[in-house]
């Protein structure tokens, strides 16, 4: 992140990236005016046309302060930052524009050879910023660009379009917060299992009449609910289980043979056994 005047600074990187990056036969200054400031001829201008907000980074978290970890800082303001560059160079006699042109291309290879600014070209107030500054063309409108030469005096003169994001601003300091308390305990955490799983041991009698009662034993089943069904008939539903064994009954007009009798204590264990019913 970086202080409020990291919009100019942004201005003099480019200014140092062109200056030191470009190589031309002559000599060829940046400057950052107006295109009508200056008469000037042999240089490359970057003119700030418009200044856009990151509506990706509008909600951003809260984040450490940068100067004191107790606390934390509310989100920057984050920025895109639009350049129109253009030449300016005398016109020749036979080839007219060409000059300004060599100029407008050599600076463009150089913005597209460094689609991030060094680091060793940035002011010193960007070089701890959060993120990097990056460049890139931006697709002509033909419209927007009449727009801002007509402000002008100048007449039209050919230039190409750079988006330089991102570009983040801090709140001032008497914004940020306490950082909020996150341990409220310092020590040794004790685990415990919270329950004994229910466990069913046995059936008794396994061989008994239509009617007769059967015990059911195990073990952990106090305080859970049995559910019991023979060959798919409810004997039992949701009945409360107060010791580790209980008793249930066999239907009156159950049929001799062997059923399957399903035991389930509370969805939580669940075994079959076979019964015999006699005549």
């Amino acid at each position: 992140m970086s202080a409020s005047t990291a919009i100019g600074m942004v201005g003099e990187s480019l200014k140092n990236l062109l200056d030191s990056e470009m190589s031309l036969s002559s000599t060829v200054n940046t400057t950052i005016l107006a295109p009508d400031e200056s008469t000037e001829v042999g240089r490359v201008n970057l003119f700030l046309y418009k200044i856009k907000e990151s509506p990706y980074q509008k909600n951003m978290d809260w984040r450490v302060s940068g100067s004191d970890p107790s606390r934390i800082s509310p989100p920057p303001l984050t920025l895109s930052l639009y350049y129109l560059m253009t030449a300016y160079a005398l016109n020749d006699a036979e080839s007219g524009n060409t000059n300004a042109h060599a100029i407008l291309g050599e600076a463009m290879r150089v913005l597209h050879q460094h689609p991030i600014i060094p680091e060793t070209h940035l002011v010193a107030g960007l070089t701890n910023a959060a993120e990097q500054i990056k460049l890139m063309q931006v697709q002509i409108d033909m419209e927007e660009l009449s727009k801002i030469w007509s402000t002008f005096s100048e007449p039209f003169r050919l230039s190409a379009l750079y988006e330089v994001s991102v570009v983040q601003l801090d709140q001032s300091a008497d914004q940020d917060r306490d950082m909020p308390a996150r341990v409220r305990e310092i020590g040794v955490p004790s685990i415990t299992q919270p329950y004994l799983v229910p466990k069913i041991n046995e059936i008794n009698p396994v061989s008994a009449i239509a009617g007769a009662n059967l015990t059911i034993s195990g073990e952990n089943l106090v305080g859970w609910n049995a559910y019991v069904s023979v060959s798919g008939e409810v004997i039992a539903d949701a009945l409360p289980l107060d010791s580790d064994s209980f008793v249930v009954s066999l239907p009156a007009l159950i049929s001799p043979g062997f059923h399957s009798i399903r035991i389930d204590i509370s969805r939580i264990t669940r075994m079959s056994f076979f019964v015999e019913v006699t005549p």
